[in-house]
C-alpha cells in the first residue's frame, strides 16, 4: 500500500512542474528556467520573448506580457512591423535575385531623398557593403537596393511582377501564413503582393510606394512567431521546422514536424546574412551584448510607431552549429539595441549555460 501511494504521488508530480507560480503540463517543450526568466524581464512591459530549437523546430520560450486589458498571446497572436529585423530578409532575397553582391554599396548622409521624401538614418560611414549595412542597418542602403530591384521593368516586366516575386520570396521564409504551431489563434500577418499593391494604389503605383518595405516599415506586418522562425531559418542556413510546443503532436504528426521547409533563398545568400549578423554584435548596432564565451549573430529592431518606438531584436547563438533561435517584441519599448536585445541575450545565456 505505502509502494502504491509512492507511485501515485511521483505520477501527480510528474503531470506537472511549477513554474513562477503557475502549473505547466510535462507535454511541453519549453523550459520552466526559461520561462521564469522571460517573465522576470518582462515585467512591467508589453511584449513577447519567442525562442526556438533550431535543429527541431521545439518551442523553448514563448512568453506574453501585458500591461493592458488584452490577454492574447503576444507571440503568437500580435501583429506587427518587423522594423529593421526584416532587413536580414531582404538581403536574402536581393542577394538572390542578384540585385545586389557582397560589395554593392550606396552613399547615406544620414539617409537620403527619394524625389522631396527624406528617409532618415543614423550616424555611421558611408557608403557601406551588404555585411556593414547590416552590421550598421543602414536604411539608405535598404531601401534603394529594393527599389532598383522593383523598378526594374526590364527584367521583372512590371512593377506588378517584381512584387510578386519578392512575395514569393518572403511566403517562402514563413511570412504572410501562419507557420502551423500546434496552438490556437495563430496570426498570418501581411506581405503585399502586386495584387495587393494594385488594391491598394491603383494602376499607377510604383517603387516609391513600396521603399518602406525595405526596412520592415509600412504595408506589411509579422508576428514574434514569424521573427523567431527567420531567425531558426538563418541558423539552418536555408530551412525551418514547423515549430511546435507540445511534444505529443509531434509524435502525432512526424512527417508536418520533422520535414524540413525550405526557403528560396541560396546558400551563398545566408552565409552573408550571418556575416552581417555576426558584424551587427561585434561592431555593429548590438555591440552591447557580445561575449566572448559564444558568438551571437543578430539584428536590432527599432520600430516607428505612433507613439514612442517599438523595440525588436531576432538572432541565434552560437555562429556555428546553433542551439537556440529567438526574438523579442517590446512594444513601445525604444531602442532595439537598448531593450530587446539585451532582453535576448539573458535568454541565450541562460539556455546555452543551462
Amino acid at each position: 500500500m505505502r509502494v502504491h501511494k509512492i507511485l501515485l504521488l511521483a505520477a501527480a508530480m510528474l503531470s506537472c512542474v511549477s513554474v513562477w507560480g503557475q502549473k505547466q503540463e510535462v507535454d511541453l517543450t519549453t523550459v520552466p528556467a526559461l520561462q521564469e526568466l522571460g517573465n522576470k524581464l518582462l515585467k512591467g512591459k508589453q511584449g513577447s520573448i519567442v525562442a526556438i530549437k533550431p535543429s527541431t523546430g521545439e518551442v523553448l520560450c514563448l512568453v506574453s506580457s501585458t500591461t493592458s486589458t488584452s490577454m492574447i498571446n503576444r507571440g503568437i497572436t500580435g501583429i506587427y512591423p518587423p522594423g529593421s529585423t526584416f532587413k536580414v530578409a531582404q538581403a536574402l532575397m536581393m542577394y538572390t535575385e542578384g540585385v545586389v553582391d557582397k560589395e554593392t554599396s550606396f552613399g547615406c548622409d544620414l539617409g537620403f531623398y527619394k524625389d522631396e521624401v527624406k528617409v532618415g538614418c543614423h550616424r555611421h560611414a558611408s557608403p557601406l557593403n551588404l555585411v556593414n549595412a547590416l552590421a550598421y542597418s543602414c536604411n539608405a542602403w535598404f531601401c534603394q537596393s529594393f527599389m532598383s530591384m522593383i523598378g526594374n521593368t526590364e527584367r521583372y516586366r512590371s512593377y506588378w511582377r517584381a512584387m510578386n516575386t519578392w512575395n514569393e520570396y518572403m511566403q517562402s521564409m514563413g511570412f504572410g501564413h501562419t507557420l502551423g504551431i500546434d496552438m490556437k489563434n495563430e496570426a498570418a500577418g501581411l506581405m503585399p503582393d502586386g495584387q495587393w499593391m494594385m488594391k491598394k494604389y491603383g494602376e499607377n503605383w510604383t517603387e516609391k510606394n513600396v521603399m518602406y518595405l525595405a526596412m520592415g516599415q509600412g504595408q506589411l506586418t509579422v508576428t514574434p512567431l514569424q521573427l523567431c522562425n527567420l531567425a531558426a531559418t538563418i541558423a539552418n542556413r536555408g530551412y525551418y521546422y514547423t515549430p511546435y510546443i507540445h511534444p505529443s503532436t509531434a509524435r502525432k504528426y512526424p512527417v508536418k514536424y520533422s520535414t524540413k521547409q525550405y526557403t528560396k533563398a541560396s546558400r551563398e545568400a545566408y552565409d552573408q546574412v550571418i556575416a552581417g549578423m555576426r558584424a551587427a554584435v561585434v561592431k555593429g548596432t548590438a555591440t552591447g551584448i557580445n561575449t566572448r564565451e559564444y558568438s551571437i549573430c543578430g539584428k536590432t529592431g527599432t520600430v516607428e510607431n505612433s507613439g514612442a518606438d517599438h523595440s525588436a531584436f531576432i538572432g541565434f547563438a552560437p555562429m556555428y552549429n546553433p542551439q537556440i533561435a529567438i526574438a523579442v517584441y517590446v512594444e513601445n519599448g525604444g531602442f532595439g539595441a537598448d531593450v530587446a536585445a539585451p532582453i535576448a541575450a539573458s535568454i541565450i545565456k541562460a539556455y546555452i549555460k543551462k
